[in-house]
């Protein structure tokens, strides 16, 4: 799933979900939204670019 995936990269660098979605002005518990929802494509690059890892990189199974 996409928010376990963003989960996991944020991890990886020590960066929480909610450090993310607080920086980038997103509402809080919208990433974990994902699981069940797809975010609009600019939101997504967004988070992407803040992980720097390309949106492939987030959607590989």
């Amino acid at each position: 799933m996409l928010y376990d995936k963003i989960k996991n990269i944020a991890e990886q660098k020590n960066i929480s979900i909610y450090r993310i979605e607080k920086d980038l002005d997103l509402s809080n518990g919208s990433i974990r939204k994902w699981n069940s929802s797809i975010p609009l494509s600019q939101t997504l690059k967004k988070v992407a670019d803040y992980l720097n890892v390309s949106i492939d990189k987030l959607m590989e199974e």
